[in-house]
């Protein structure tokens, strides 16, 4: 096992679509997601895709931390997601990216989803997700399509240093009276 260098925006691996995995029992899988998961853990981020490591594969890693709000979801690995929107409700929320360092913006995701994927022991995981479970898979998805989030950001306005966004956060809530 081995961290991994995270490919920054520009890399030409985070612009185009990843290819599907034929076996998701194959050993070089189960190495890939073996190294993501030390990458992960190094990063101190909840989710990597293959393309992030650059490996144009059809792989995510992700947890949800109880602090996230909603149930907490320990580290899962799935290979060959789908995903469908489950309502039309959609909500924004901040969003940072571990391909594009010390950026965040507010993004909007669907609130519920629902997911298919194949698991490591080549049988299939379905499940619903909502809220920043939700968001995290969209996030992920999004990689093995080429996408970045600020290319799903509304109004580039709010695109921001994440140090300065929280700076401003901590000043505003020393200035309001309790």
């Amino acid at each position: 096992m081995a961290v991994l260098e995270i490919v920054r925006m520009g890399h030409p691996v985070l612009a185009h679509p990843a290819q599907l995995v034929a076996d998701p029992t194959d050993a070089s899988i189960r190495a890939l997601v073996a190294d993501m998961t030390d990458t992960l853990s190094h990063s101190r981020g909840v989710g990597l895709a293959a393309p992030q490591v650059g490996v144009g594969k059809r792989v995510i890693l992700y947890f949800v931390p109880s602090h996230r709000g909603g149930e907490e979801r320990p580290l899962t690995a799935l290979i060959n997601p789908r995903l469908v929107p489950l309502s039309d409700a959609v909500e924004g929320e901040y969003e940072a990216c571990l391909s594009v360092p010390g950026l965040t913006g507010l993004v909007p995701r669907w609130r519920h989803v629902g997911y298919t994927a194949y698991g490591l022991d080549g049988r299939v995981i379905q499940g619903e997700a909502e809220g920043f479970h939700a968001r995290v898979l969209q996030h992920e998805c999004d990689h093995l399509e080429g996408r970045l989030y600020l290319s799903r950001m509304e109004n580039l306005s709010s695109l921001a240093y994440t140090d300065e966004l929280m700076r401003q956060r901590a000043a505003a809530n020393q200035e309001t009276p309790t």
